[in-house]
């Protein structure tokens, strides 16, 4: 026999404005910088973390504004606007565009005309240059639906993540080692190598054609890039064949760990390409190991990949070592 009584409902307690704000915070979200031009032409824009995907047919994105933001009115006028996505290293950005005694935010940030004279900011995630689509009034929030006309993501870095009141990165706690000092480079190419060999096995197994083909195609690139004024455009290329092999293994937890510990080798090399001589940077040594790691991967031979990665890390290894015992035996500069 069934039971027919309800289940009790818990108490409503009071509504609390400021635990409802704590909940929501729990969602992290990305930060972005809203741009458009005002009436009078004016560049203008404000720091938002409410922007949304709604629609792909057709691509449709969202955001919010108070309605007691001095820049409404100008929102509320425009045809056209910008949504930037920040990177993890432009919080300083976030900041500027957030405080209202900055009158004129734009004054030393580096920006380009875009969609209908929009400001796009230079050197952010991702770019989405929209028509207004439509304006609708939400409580104490004016929601802006725009259909994005050009879109861009063209730098691979973590974005700058909002959460409980703070920025925060994704690769934080790597990040915060690094500053300490706790991050050797060392140590750092031994958990490089760790993961790899882990997404090397993955690609072996779930890698398609497509990936293989995409990896080879960089390397006929890096193969091109042999003058002293390719170097440093050789070492990111370097670093993009590891995004290359870790989209091949087609896991998306150990890529988050790639990409974390790839963001920290990416400053660490262009460090290096900017301090170091060309025949130093230039590691001939290393092309033969990519191409074997491809070839292996594509015939599924995870043993011989595996054995092309180790040859590959452990002459990073030594060049490392090489390349410390030299600048802690290089005469100390005067003042």
């Amino acid at each position: 026999m069934s039971d027919t009584n309800p289940l009790p409902q818990p108490a409503c307690a009071p509504f609390d404005a400021r635990e409802f704000r704590r909940a929501l915070g729990t969602f992290p979200t990305g930060v972005a910088i809203i741009t458009t031009r005002d009436g009078e032409g004016v560049p203008v824009g404000l720091t938002c973390n409410s922007f949304s995907s709604v629609s792909l047919d057709p691509p449709l994105v969202l955001w919010s504004l108070r309605t007691s933001s001095k820049l409404l009115r100008a929102f509320r006028g425009t045809s056209a606007f910008a949504i930037n996505i920040l990177a993890e290293d432009q919080s300083a950005l976030s900041a500027r565009f957030a405080t209202s005694s900055i009158l004129d935010k734009f004054e030393g940030v580096a920006h380009n005309p875009g969609f209908r004279g929009v400001p796009l900011i230079n050197q952010c995630v991702a770019r989405f240059q929209c028509s207004t689509f439509s304006v609708h009034e939400a409580g104490d929030h004016v929601v802006f639906i725009g259909k994005v006309e050009h879109f861009e993501h063209g730098r691979e870095e973590d974005p700058l993540v909002f959460y409980k009141g703070a920025y925060m990165m994704l690769a934080q706690s790597l990040r915060a080692l690094s500053a300490e000092g706790r991050v050797s480079t060392p140590a750092l190419i031994e958990a490089r190598a760790g993961v790899y060999g882990l997404l090397l096995r993955l690609a072996c197994e779930k890698g398609n054609d497509g990936d293989f083909d995409g990896l080879e195609k960089l390397l006929r690139e890096m193969d091109a890039q042999k003058a002293r004024g390719d170097m440093a455009a050789r070492a990111v290329a370097a670093l993009d064949f590891f995004k290359l092999l870790t989209q091949a293994a087609h896991n998306d937890v150990l890529a988050i760990v790639a990409q974390s510990l790839g963001t920290l080798m990416q400053h660490s090399v262009m460090a290096q390409a900017t301090a170091l001589p060309w025949d130093a940077m230039h590691q001939p040594e290393l092309t033969p190991l990519r191409h074997k790691m491809v070839e292996r991967m594509r015939a599924r031979d995870a043993q011989g990949a595996t054995e092309a990665m180790t040859a590959y890390f452990g002459h990073v290894e030594q060049f490392q070592r090489e390349m410390a015992l030299a600048s802690a035996n290089a005469p100390a500069m005067s003042a």
